[in-house]
């Protein structure tokens, strides 16, 4: 005779959760055979499985913050959202290619974004991981300064440049003093912004005056972009 099983469930903690969908997502470098395996192995398992471990530790937290701000969570039902599944596994994958702190941490808010209320569609989540992908920490930087010239100023604790017309480019290079002299540099990062739709086009050495110098210059696009990737306050 079968004994009815009465006990709980054990409860799933996000650890397991994230551990599931690294093992799904991450794929394992292609295998090899003699000295040349031993040699790939030894240059590059210490560092996808550090990356790895990382990564791990990065997406518990996530869910850890998806349980505390979303109201009724439960594992299961977060399993059944599909497009979350997509994006979760799919900014596995980016963040077992990247090393960066910037788009690590971009990727993870995409993760708790994506399971939120008021996430964008599943088309426009693959979209802007795509541009996590192959954006540059400097390029997610340049963005943010110009969704909002004057608040980046406030955020860095630096004194405003006491410039009465010019290019938004000397604020640029106020608000981001690493970035003085660089200008084929940051033309080159404003090109790609532009050419994805991040930034509109008309350039940042236009003269302007007055209020125009701490004007955003980002589009709707690029704002959307921005919000999924950051932290939710």
């Amino acid at each position: 005779m079968t004994m009815p099983d009465n006990s709980e469930k054990p409860e799933v903690s996000a650890a397991d959760v994230a551990h599931a969908v690294v093992k799904g997502a991450v794929s394992a470098v292609p295998v090899v055979g003699g000295v040349l395996s031993e040699t790939l192995s030894l240059i590059f398992s210490p560092p996808l499985e550090k990356r790895r471990e990382k990564w791990l530790q990065t997406l518990a937290d996530a869910i850890e913050e998806i349980k505390q701000k979303l109201e009724n969570f439960s594992p299961e039902k977060l399993s059944q959202n599909e497009a979350f599944v997509t994006t979760a596994m799919h900014a596995s994958q980016i963040a077992s290619r990247a090393h960066q702190e910037e788009k690590l941490r971009a990727l993870r808010n995409a993760i708790v974004n994506a399971a939120l209320p008021g996430a964008p569609d599943e088309t426009k989540q693959q979209i802007f991981l795509e541009h996590v992908d192959s954006l540059t920490p400097w390029h997610l930087r340049i963005l943010a300064f110009f969704d909002s010239p004057e608040a980046w100023f406030e955020r860095h604790n630096i004194r405003r440049p006491n410039i009465t017309a010019g290019g938004q480019s000397h604020i640029l290079e106020a608000g981001i003093p690493d970035l003085r002299g660089q200008r084929e540099f940051y033309d080159q990062i404003i090109k790609d912004l532009e050419a994805r739709g991040l930034m509109p086009g008309g350039g940042i050495h236009v003269m302007v005056s007055g209020h125009g110098l701490w004007q955003p210059r980002i589009t709707n696009w690029g704002r959307e972009f921005l919000r999924f990737i950051s932290e939710r306050a």
